[in-house]
């Protein structure tokens, strides 16, 4: 029998098992004429490539061994911005700004050319009166700037829209622009309160208090019933911020509601309560504090003429506690004088006049009055005309602006009263006469925190009474570095068109004797700063209106409406100053 043999196949070669990863690593950094990796080179080839050809080959083999992971949801598209977008210059502007924004400044107020720091405050205002869109490019940037500064936030956010929000849901560095915004934005859509609930419910609460606060303005009714659906479960810090939000449209609807809170188990929560409720001159909780301080106060004759007579009360009973009184005075104040001033806060100031036989604020104010409380009641006073926004009883209280004692009523000895705050009071125009009387009569040492309440640009006669005392400093020689304050402001506020009379004074002048040393230098770099400032506000004023390529157009104050950013001004151009406002 015949056996049949099936040829073999030659042996298939042993793969050569792979050089490990950290033999190629060592071999790499130390050089192929070091140390002889561990790999066999072709024919003609050199070390080192084969080394690099090993080292290929092993990242292949080393992340083919890893399973894909599965593809993340996609986030929905960003929300549309149906805004025009900026005019090309305008844009370029804006970049340059987020660009230099930590790069200059540094807190140095030498030298003549414009700081470069506090400029996009001011941009970003003025674009906000035009219903501009931030660029697309530009957002993340704008978004950088606003979470390191929070004066840039609200105008920051304005410009950057619903994109913003988007952005902010991807980014936690950027969730504060979910934080009480309050805009529209925040609602889910008028049509659909479910969606509103399911938020309300669920969301972080940073977006519940930018929901609250956008309901409230929109329908202060439904923003109520919103909150009181959770109120009972909330956290008593939680409570607080949502309490809070009900300043704004605060109204007799909200009395029932905050008449609760008054018992709430938080005793910060209990005073903002009667806070809110003070404010509100009709409701139940003014009535019960009128009706103790009138107790307290009231007008003597047995002397003669007129005067205010003043027993504070000799306890704080548990009904004055539950109406927002604090029984602990704070350290160095006596407990009677504060239970009163608390007391004379929370009264309607309309029912004063009642009280003092009829007579108006003005009256009331110039009356004596008795055993040295007459500080503690105006400065009582003071805070109730801010609190109630009376702007009779602020007129009353300011005073006249030159009036000789009117400067040492701006801080009274020992006093708590804050002229300033009653200046927010006064109508724009009205507030700037008076504080441009007051520099005039006073100067502006005292002047410079109502300067920063007073609506820009500075109007005259106002912005000329700034000037005025700045120059008269200077030709008095005074202390240059002083004023560095005022002058930021000054570059922020003034009109841009003071820029071609303030000329005259960029010149260096002849210090006088007994004045600080290098004091000329020091006001000519300050007003050639102001004045370059100024012109280059003019000019980005154009840039906002100006169509492809011309910057030529005239265009409204950038100044308008950013009273409450920080002093300064600034520009990306440097010392290179824009085009005189004609």
């Amino acid at each position: 029998m015949t056996r049949t043999t099936t040829p073999t196949s030659p042996a298939a070669p042993t793969p050569t098992a792979p050089a490990p990863w950290s033999d190629l690593v060592s071999a790499a950094l130390l050089g192929t004429e070091r140390r002889t990796p561990p790999v066999a080179a072709r024919p003609g080839q050199a070390t080192a490539a084969a080394l690099l050809d090993a080292a290929a080959v092993s990242t292949v083999r080393r992340r083919a061994a890893l399973r894909p992971a599965p593809a993340g949801e996609r986030p929905a598209p960003a929300p549309a911005d149906p805004r025009p977008p900026l005019p090309p210059a305008a844009r370029r502007r804006l970049s340059l700004l987020l660009a230099d924004r930590g790069g200059s400044g540094g807190g140095s107020r030498r030298g003549a050319a414009p700081d470069l720091t506090e400029l996009l405050p001011q941009w970003l205002t003025a674009a906000g009166t035009y219903g501009y869109r931030a660029p697309e490019a530009l957002l993340p940037a704008l978004l950088d700037a606003a979470r390191a500064r929070t004066d840039l936030r609200p105008a920051a956010l304005a410009l950057a829209g619903p994109r913003a929000l988007w952005l902010a849901r991807l980014n936690d560095e950027w969730k504060f622009a979910l934080r009480g915004t309050g805009s529209p934005s925040a609602l889910p859509g008028d049509d659909d309160p479910e969606a509103v609930r399911r938020r309300w419910e669920e969301g972080l609460f940073a977006e519940r208090v930018a929901l609250l606060t956008a309901l409230r303005r929109q329908d202060p009714p439904a923003g109520l019933a919103l909150l009181t659906t959770t109120w009972s479960t909330e956290r008593a810090e939680d409570r607080l911020m949502f309490l809070d939000s009900l300043r704004e449209d605060l109204s007799t609807a909200d009395e029932p509601f905050l008449e609760q809170a008054l018992s709430d188990r938080s005793r910060n929560v209990r005073a903002t309560a009667a806070e809110l409720l003070s404010a509100l001159p009709g409701s139940a909780l003014a009535a019960r504090m009128a009706q103790r301080a009138h107790t307290c106060i009231g007008l003597d004759r047995t002397a003669g003429a007129p005067v205010i007579a003043v027993e504070a009360p000799h306890e704080c009973d548990m009904g004055m506690q539950r109406d927002g009184v604090a029984p602990k005075p704070p350290s160095g104040r006596g407990e009677r004088s504060w239970w009163l001033s608390q007391l004379v806060e929370a009264t309607p100031l309309d029912g004063w006049h009642t009280r003092f036989g009829g007579r108006d604020a003005a009256a009331i104010v110039a009356l004596p009055v008795g055993d040295d409380w007459r500080t503690e009641l105006h400065d009582a006073w003071c805070r109730a005309a801010v609190r109630q926004r009376n702007a009779d009883w602020a007129r009353a209280l300011l005073g006249a602006p030159a009036a000789p004692s009117q400067a040492a009523e701006v801080t009274p000895a020992g006093s708590s009263r804050d002229l300033t705050k009653l200046l927010t009071i006064l109508p724009e125009d009205e507030r700037a006469r008076w504080v441009a009387e007051f520099i005039a009569a006073h100067g502006l040492s005292e002047a410079f925190r109502m300067l920063g309440v007073c609506a820009v640009p500075w109007a005259e006669p106002l912005g000329g009474a700034v000037v005025d005392a700045l120059d008269i400093a200077r030709d008095a020689g005074s202390y240059p570095w002083s004023f560095s304050g005022v002058m930021g402001l000054a570059e922020r506020c003034l009109d841009p068109a003071a820029a071609d009379r303030l000329d005259m004074l960029t010149a260096v002048t002849d210090e006088p004797e007994g004045a600080s040393p290098g004091s000329g230098g020091y006001w000519s770099e300050a007003f050639q700063r102001l004045v370059g400032t100024l012109r280059l506000r003019a000019t980005m004023h154009r840039e906002f209106t100006a169509p492809t390529g011309d910057t030529t157009g005239p265009g409204p104050d950038l100044g308008t409406a950013a009273a409450a950013t920080t002093p300064g001004g600034a520009t990306p151009d440097g010392a290179t100053p824009g085009p005189r406002v004609p």
